[in-house]
């Protein structure tokens, strides 16, 4: 019996050889299983269940724009309550004071009201980039992490779309970042370390109908700091890439239309479902503790085809036309 037993465990290469197919389909189910039970990519999904390494981010200052709402609230209290320092940005100021109380609740004596800055910024206005800066390294000393989080989304028909629309959703979306990470830099280059962290989306991925002047941004939004991250990476600081799917957050609500003052148009929402935007800025905390390169943060089926996107294109596009518009909105 003992020599059955080894005979089946013998490593042999003729052994390994023959059972290769079983070998390979038995990897793939594995896979494949792993994937339809996940709503991150891989890497991400092994982070976050083994080694989330949240504690690395205790005392650390975090500067998140578009903290007012959203994923960017809800990452401001994920980071509160590991003991992180804020700097929080948005341009509602009354926003931001209801987010800074619910940091300090979340936080469990953690963190001080002196460690929670509110800096009301419009990140459209570069020319007050420098001195927010300058305003953040008065009170705090230092600024570990920027978290460029502020962005619009936009929902038209492509040929409805106004180039007046692309170009303010490229000024928010692309160009403020780009503005207040300049700004930025040189404090992190002089200290030799830093993290530089983007919310980009899938859309930054793969195109997704009714929203050209969003996902061209995002395209551009990933560009720019993929090319920033093989520049900096000498002075020891990382650039992280979030691209969440789907979310639930307000982000409609404050979505442009194809025209200047136009409303989004009824019908054009994805039937898609809705990932929690506490689980979205868990994960994105994840990300950024473990100073991730870029993570998909997003439920099934999305998940899959941005794997097929990525490494069967043709497919991933072939797929996503068969599928038809009609199908992929909400009756």
């Amino acid at each position: 019996m003992f020599s059955t037993l080894l005979s089946y465990f013998d490593l042999s290469s003729s052994c390994i050889l023959g059972r290769g197919p079983l070998v390979a389909f038995s990897f793939f189910a594995l896979l494949t299983l792993c994937l339809v039970l996940s709503d991150g990519n891989l890497m991400l999904m092994f982070r976050a269940k083994w080694c989330p390494n949240l504690e690395n981010l205790s005392g650390k200052v975090v500067w998140i724009t578009g903290a007012s709402s959203g994923i960017g609230e809800h990452i401001a209290y994920q980071l509160a309550s590991v003991g992180c320092k804020l700097v929080l940005s948005a341009r509602r100021k009354e926003e931001l004071e209801r987010v800074k109380q619910t940091c300090l609740l979340s936080s469990r004596n953690k963190i001080s009201d002196e460690d929670v800055l509110i800096l009301p910024l419009d990140v459209v206005k570069f020319e007050s980039h420098k001195a927010a800066v300058q305003k953040v390294l008065d009170h705090f000393h230092k600024i570990d992490i920027l978290l460029n989080n502020a962005g619009k989304f936009q929902k038209s028909g492509w040929k409805d779309t106004e180039l007046e629309i692309d170009r303010e959703i490229f000024e928010l979306n692309v160009l403020g970042p780009v503005s207040l990470t300049q700004a930025v830099l040189p404090h992190m280059t002089e200290r030799n370390k830093g993290q530089l962290v983007v919310m980009s989306s899938l859309a930054g991925i793969m195109g997704a109908p009714f929203s050209r002047s969003y996902c061209s941004s995002k395209h551009a939004l990933q560009g720019c700091f993929d090319t920033l991250r093989m520049e900096v990476g000498e002075h020891n600081i990382d650039v992280t890439v979030i691209c969440p799917g789907p979310v639930v957050s307000q982000i409609l609500e404050h979505a442009v239309g194809g025209r200047q003052g136009e409303a989004v148009q009824k019908g054009l929402d994805m039937n898609l479902s809705h990932m929690s935007t506490e689980r979205c800025a868990y994960l994105s905390c994840v990300a950024i503790a473990n100073r991730m390169y870029e993570v998909w943060i997003t439920q099934n089926p999305i998940l899959i085809v941005t794997y097929i996107y990525m490494f069967l294109p043709d497919l991933g596009k072939w797929m996503t036309l068969k599928a038809g518009l009609k199908r992929m909105l909400k009756d």
